[in-house]
């Protein structure tokens, strides 16, 4: 498996879709920040494009644009960074950078 960190992003020339956010209940972190993330319901949990599941906590990040391969993203909660990357069955996953 190579570094996700060191990997080449590949080109996509797509405009990226944009997502409006709503609040979700979730009080883990400050008000200001709570539409960017939500409970994971387990494995029936669909995930939209604009979401990843972190690894470390299992909250899911949500964004107000698509996530694609290579973007960072940041775990409030576990304070984790991490890189989208793409799973078994085209799933975007994340993997933790530090």
């Amino acid at each position: 498996m190579t570094d996700p960190l060191q990997a080449a992003r590949p080109r996509d020339d797509r405009p990226r879709q944009r997502y409006t956010l709503e609040e979700t209940g979730f009080n883990e972190v400050p008000k200001k920040y709570r539409r960017f993330y939500r409970r994971w319901e387990g494995e029936g949990d669909d995930l939209a494009p604009n979401e990843v599941l972190c690894p470390v906590c299992k909250v899911v990040i949500r964004s107000t644009r698509e996530l694609r391969v290579g973007d960072r993203v940041y775990c409030m909660p576990c304070m984790s960074r991490l890189v989208v990357q793409e799973g078994e069955g085209g799933r975007l996953e994340a993997l933790v950078a530090y």
